[in-house]
């Protein structure tokens, strides 16, 4: 059981205007591969999704068959998509709020961590809520909060954990992708620990950036893989 239809825009306003008062400000500069990367990833925010573009659907059609590969689907404007944890029966209007990259990060998720991914899905794990966090909506706002909390959208990272990570992305370009898994598992994990019902939501978002923060600041951090709750993930 999912909130109402104001879950979504609300909680990108919470976020957006919430400070970290505890984020030290550094200053260094990138080296060539690292602005070439950064401004890879930079181009990838930038797309808005289009639900006029075949590839933008073809992309929306395989995230359905990955998550639910005996059902079919029966239109691209459904009722089926709320079994995801859409708002509505068109996907496309959540996606305004953070753009393709988005859905690129749950497509990521379904296609590379499959196990970990259908147990958050379908809610496998633990003694959930009665009112339960929308899924596909929580991954918009997991997209958000990862570009929020890494700066991206600057001309670079001044936070300690922004700078690892353009450290860790000059050598790892999935590295978005596999810390929005990193994130999404440790979301879920924070959900249950806290006992948590939907409008904790934000509160549990800030908990999980607040671990993200401090496990991308360890000094011995060279892949995204190195951080300790990236163990929480299964293939």
């Amino acid at each position: 059981m999912v909130g109402p239809r104001s879950w979504l825009g609300g909680f990108f306003y919470r976020l957006s205007n919430k400070q970290n008062g505890t984020e030290r400000l550094i200053d260094y500069t990138l080296t060539s591969v690292q602005q070439q990367r950064l401004q890879r990833l930079k181009e990838r925010l930038n797309v808005p999704f289009d639900e006029t573009r075949p590839d933008h659907q073809e992309a929306l059609k395989a995230l359905w068959q990955t998550s639910f590969p005996t059902t079919n689907l029966t239109g691209m404007v459904s009722e089926q998509w709320k079994d995801m944890g859409w708002q509505g029966l068109n996907p496309s209007t959540d996606f305004r709020g953070c753009g393709f990259v988005s859905l690129e990060n749950l497509l990521f998720f379904a296609q590379t961590y499959p196990i970990s991914y259908k147990r958050i899905l379908l809610k496998q794990e633990g003694t959930r809520a009665v009112w339960e966090y929308p899924f596909a909506v929580a991954g918009i706002n997991i997209t958000f909060m990862l570009i929020q909390m890494l700066d991206l959208y600057s001309e670079k990272p001044k936070s300690l954990p922004g700078a690892n990570f353009i450290r860790v992305l000059s050598d790892e370009e999935e590295a978005f992708d596999i810390l929005y898994c990193v994130a999404f598992q440790m979301m879920d994990a924070q959900w249950l620990a806290m006992q948590a019902s939907y409008l904790q939501f934000n509160e549990v978002l800030q908990a999980t950036r607040c671990q993200l923060e401090r496990e991308l600041a360890l000094e011995d951090l060279h892949r995204i893989q190195d951080m300790p709750a990236y163990n929480l993930l299964y293939k």
